[in-house]
């Protein structure tokens, strides 16, 4: 497994096309240049073994060796051993709305992308918590099992979209009887559903289903994403707005946070309902309300004793600049015999 430790460092590889573009300018400065001194016929005899491929190959060969330089800053590592990890944590399923009505932009930039902001602020401020992760609309999926690789579970939320469930809906209950089966045995005192909707519940089986979780010890914790207002559910093609869903009757639907679904939900699952319009609030509140329950100890495989592999890019990128430094720009007699570019009939 890699890792990076100085990931700023890749800023450093904006200087080669910074030298590309002086290498262009210089070439077409040095042949006007050369244009007002003599003809062309003439410079060919004044320096016959002037070669255009060695001076491209002289520049490629400087981008490799300032390509180089900065990987070795950014010093890659590699984890050499997998170890068994002991540690405290609170299992935790995300279940997040990608039904159509989360389109809606009551809330910037919408309410799917605010969404996936909280759950990733959410999985920034943990320690040693478990997570998974549940999509659901007209039907629920199971997007992520419980895990403790944080890296991959806010990968597998930002490609989290509206058109990866083809049922339409919002089927709640379906995704808190999904998160049922995301833990290891139903002794753990320690599970945590958290909810991120706009409240539309469609099948109406939600309070049912959630005080059936309380019964087991499940807690759910609900975040309406949206405004109480409303707002419209825009139709884009390539990020341009082409029209808004209508109903039946042609006339514009308008999607609305229904926080009273979600903070019964939460009422009967022996949790909270938090508006998710503040961030920093919801992290806040969320992060409480873990710390007060009981932490169950679990294994993890962990990639471990990371060792530096920047030497390798260091020594490759000095050995380049070297031969950069002895790399003559004239011609060589096998490179006379390949004429590349036609340079011979110049």
């Amino acid at each position: 497994m890699f890792r990076l430790d100085e990931k700023i460092w890749f800023w450093t590889l904006l200087v080669i096309p910074v030298i590309i573009l002086l290498f262009i300018l210089l070439q077409i400065w040095r042949r006007s240049a050369q244009k007002k001194f003599a003809d062309s016929g003439l410079l060919n005899r004044l320096s016959p073994n002037q070669s255009v491929f060695k001076s491209i190959l002289k520049v490629l060969v400087l981008c490799g060796a300032f390509a180089c330089l900065s990987l070795a800053l950014v010093n890659p590592k590699i984890g050499t051993k997998l170890e068994t990890v002991r540690s405290q944590g609170v299992d935790i399923v995300f279940a997040v709305d990608v039904s159509k009505s989360m389109l809606a932009e009551d809330i910037a930039p919408n309410r799917l992308e605010k969404s996936k902001q909280l759950v990733t602020q959410i999985i920034n401020s943990l320690a040693s918590d478990r997570v998974g992760i549940i999509a659901y609309a007209g039907k629920a999926f199971p997007q992520l099992p419980i895990t403790t690789d944080y890296a991959s579970a806010k990968m597998f939320l930002q490609n989290m979209n509206t058109d990866m469930l083809s049922s339409q809906g919002t089927a709640i209950s379906e995704a808190i009887q999904l998160a049922k089966t995301y833990y290891d045995n139903e002794e753990q005192a320690n599970r945590v559903l958290i909810i991120i909707s706009d409240g539309e519940d469609h099948d109406g089986e939600a309070l049912d289903i959630a005080e059936e979780a309380n019964e087991q010890g499940i807690r759910i914790l609900t975040i309406g994403v949206g405004n109480t207002k409303g707002g419209p559910i825009p139709i884009k093609r390539n990020g341009v707005i082409l029209n808004y869903k209508k109903d039946n009757k042609g006339e514009t639907v308008i999607t609305r946070l229904d926080e009273t679904t979600l903070k019964d939900i939460a009422a009967e699952a022996n949790g909270v309902y938090i508006n998710g319009s503040n961030t920093a609030k919801v992290v806040e509140t969320i992060k409480s309300e873990l710390d007060k329950m009981d932490k169950q100890e679990f294994e993890s495989k962990q990639i471990a004793d990371f060792k530096d592999q920047f030497q390798w890019f260091l020594g490759l990128g000095i050995l380049l600049l070297f031969i950069e430094i002895f790399f003559l720009e004239r011609k060589t007699a096998w490179l006379k015999k390949l004429n590349l570019f036609n340079e011979a009939n110049i």
